[in-house]
């Protein structure tokens, strides 16, 4: 009897192992290119994205670095590679803008008026390297940008390919790509100025007009830290924007530097972006964008 009870526990067993085999098939073996290709469409396809020349984001930034908690921002993209990066904290502005070659911070003093400051050389590095509206991977080859795959991995739960992107820069950066809907989920990028890399990680994808965006970024983080997370409430896209948003700063009178009034038109136009139009986007940079754009840590 004993016999009889341990050949079929023996037999249930192996249907059991026989089942998990067929309910966990291995991932299929793709290179770099064909893994680039698949989250290219993923993401909305290569033609509609390059028919995106704008973007405006806004939402909210939740970090336990900053005077508060919880502040608002608006973030606005443009081609080639343009951004500027607001956040409201205090009753006050601090902005980043870059042009494409040149950035800066204008961050309230201690008696509440603009001061502009340069960005260095190395945010400059950075801010050229977040690839604008596009990311690393879309139009990778004519930007004289490389991709190789460095292997399989899991990333919290999930199989994940691992590419290597160097950028014509020289940076190397690493990528996670859902093994299942080819999507981004992790990006890892050298920190300005510094040996460590910082990883920003995708998540809530929603569709904008047909092309998938990341609704929650987040940023640092580790074992011990709470990430920054960037949360996207309105995104839209080709809003009408002023080159004018993505120059330095204006001197007004005794040597202080004044913000300037926001972009009103795409500020105006995210603001107002109907909930249907959210839904609809059920919708940086990052973009898929740049990667974390606008952390806490990089808004000082």
């Amino acid at each position: 009897m004993r016999t009889r009870r341990f050949a079929a526990l023996a037999a249930l067993l192996a249907a059991g192992a026989w089942a998990t085999d067929r309910a966990a098939p291995p991932v299929p073996e793709f290179t770099a290119a064909q893994i680039v290709e698949r989250n290219v469409a993923a993401r909305g396809g290569l033609e509609a994205w390059r028919k995106v020349e704008s973007m405006a984001w806004t939402g909210h930034l939740e970090s336990l670095h900053a005077p508060v908690p919880v502040m608002p921002f608006l973030l606005l993209q443009q081609r080639p590679n343009k951004d500027r990066f607001e956040i409201n904290a205090l009753g006050q502005r601090t902005v980043r803008i870059f042009d494409g070659a040149h950035g800066w911070k204008v961050l309230p003093d201690q008696q509440g008026r603009a001061e502009v400051k340069p960005y260095s050389a190395d945010e400059v590095n950075f801010a050229r390297g977040a690839q604008g509206i596009d990311g690393p991977l879309l139009g990778y080859q004519a930007k004289g940008s490389t991709v190789a795959l460095e292997g399989l991995d899991e990333i919290e739960g999930r199989r994940a390919y691992r590419l290597a992107v160097r950028l014509a820069s020289g940076e190397t950066d690493r990528l996670w790509i859902d093994a299942q809907n080819f999507l981004e989920i992790r990006r890892d990028r050298p920190a300005a100025g510094q040996r460590r890399a910082v990883s920003t990680f995708y998540r809530d994808y929603r569709p904008v007009e047909g092309l998938q965006v990341p609704f929650a970024i987040e940023t640092g983080g580790g074992a011990q830290a709470k990430p920054d997370r960037m949360v996207i409430e309105r995104v839209l896209l080709n809003p009408p924007v002023d080159d004018q948003a993505f120059a330095r700063p204006r001197m007004h009178g005794r040597g202080a530097m004044a913000l300037g009034d926001p972009p009103r038109r795409a500020a105006r136009s995210a603001a107002e972006l109907p909930s249907s139009a959210a839904a609809a986007a059920t919708s940086p940079v990052a973009p898929m964008a740049s990667p974390a754009p606008g952390s806490a840590a990089q808004a000082k």
